[in-house]
């Protein structure tokens, strides 16, 4: 029983939810919207909105595991690149469970990957 371990940690309270909203940074791509903020835990968490908007309940899971799929995805070179964990959330809109799980991957490297690791190409001060 204990050989099973959750992919990712989900956000699931909504004051947490709020909370990112309002506090966290926002990145648009045409698929999804994405909150982002520094985390104390030792985890990065996802959260993922769909709303009806999106479509009915089967467009609306296929949103939700294909931005779950991508995440998967991206967590490992995440880790790899920055040592800070951090609280996700996505907003699903109406194009994305019509695009592939690798078109939001090369999103999330694209967008949300410059703006939560930092450049390090600043001179060394001697």
């Amino acid at each position: 029983m204990g050989y099973y371990s959750k992919k990712y940690v989900c956000i699931k309270k909504d004051r947490e939810f709020r909370w990112l909203f309002k506090k966290g940074g926002c990145i648009v791509t045409d698929a999804f919207v994405c909150y982002v903020r520094e985390s104390n835990r030792r985890v990065n968490r996802i959260g993922i909105v769909t709303g009806k908007k999106v479509g009915n309940a089967v467009r609306r899971n296929r949103a939700r595991r294909v931005i779950r799929e991508a995440f998967r995805l991206f967590e490992p070179l995440l880790k790899e690149k920055s040592r800070k964990r951090y609280d996700f959330i996505f907003v699903a809109r109406v194009k994305t469970p019509t695009v592939k799980s690798t078109a939001i991957y090369r999103q999330l490297l694209k967008r949300v990957m410059p703006k939560i690791t930092p450049t390090t190409d600043e001179p060394k001060k001697q």
